[in-house]
């Protein structure tokens, strides 16, 4: 239930500022959430960005302006954060499906995009296959680069699945496999938390190494450009991706934030999560999502 007050107390905070020039970044500083977290939790909650909220919010509202007044259009552009007419105008019609000069015509239909209202659904019990397995501190050699924040669920992004494209087609990971510790045919797609308010989170493709990597293998690692990730001991609540592309990913993460966090006695840890990509998987399994938790007290109550 934190969450969804949290998220709730966020739409409160966007709508009473939805005239000014707000980003998400603002609404999880006034909800004292990490700019990374809160996007992705109002993301994978409610199936689009808030930009995408305030965006459509905004549209909307325009609409009801347009129909309900004389104002000019560029007037309108203008108070709902539309710098020049014609971008207005572009968006307006992606969004209502006519532009804005017909909107006042008679018989014209717009589209109504009303507040958002987060609450806990009863539509009955849902099963969740999981398990709980505890890691002892880990560390990796991987190839790591960083994103922005604004990619989380954002709709035709392809920045993570291009990177490993590009990472297989110049033939790093296959060098990174070579290094690898007893556990073959395993590959990692390494997130790391944001502790502030980092505006980009960092990503890796990354091998398991041993504990104690000999001094030859450092020595590739920094001459390549690899990067070595280590992670504390941790719990993590582990979920099976079914599917033929990155898309069951996203998935299981909606599951984990919409019914995992509010029913499971866990709440997300500060610490790296991370997919494993095995050689040989069965059952249509794309990947394990690996995600920090710790154990709280379980909520009984609504």
């Amino acid at each position: 239930m934190e969450w969804i007050n949290m998220l709730q107390k966020a739409v409160c905070y966007t709508e009473e500022h939805l005239l000014e020039d707000i980003r998400f970044e603002d609404v999880a500083k006034a909800v004292n959430v990490s700019p990374y977290e809160f996007h992705r939790a109002f993301s994978f909650i409610t199936g689009m960005t808030l930009n995408t909220y305030i965006r459509n919010r905004r549209l909307s509202l325009a609409g009801q302006e347009l129909l309900g007044t004389d104002l000019k259009i560029i007037d309108i552009a203008m108070k709902y954060g539309f710098e020049t007419q014609d971008g207005f105008t572009k968006a307006f019609t992606r969004f209502h499906g006519i532009a804005p000069k017909y909107a006042r015509s008679a018989g014209a239909q717009l589209v109504l995009f009303g507040p958002l209202t987060l609450r806990v659904s009863f539509e009955g019990g849902k099963r969740i296959d999981y398990r709980i397995e505890k890691r002892d501190r880990q560390k990796f050699a991987a190839i790591v680069r960083d994103f922005p924040i604004e990619i989380i669920h954002e709709d035709g992004n392809h920045d993570i699945s291009d990177f490993w494209e590009e990472c297989y087609a110049c033939g790093r990971i296959d060098a990174l496999k070579s290094l690898q510790c007893a556990k073959k045919g395993r590959l990692y797609g390494l997130c790391a938390p944001l502790h502030g308010r980092e505006m980009s989170f960092a990503y890796g493709v990354g091998v398991l190494l041993h504990d104690e990597p000999a001094d030859e293998e450092a020595l590739f690692l920094k001459e390549n450009g690899y990067q070595y990730w280590e992670t504390e001991s941790c719990t993590y609540a582990v979920f099976r991706c079914i599917g033929e592309d990155g898309d069951c990913i996203g998935e299981a993460w909606e599951r984990f934030y919409q019914e995992f966090l509010p029913s499971g006695g866990y709440r997300v840890c500060e610490e790296t999560d991370y997919e494993v990509y095995f050689d040989e998987s069965t059952d249509g399994l794309f990947c394990e999502l690996w995600i920090p938790v710790y154990v709280c007290r379980p909520n009984h109550s609504y």
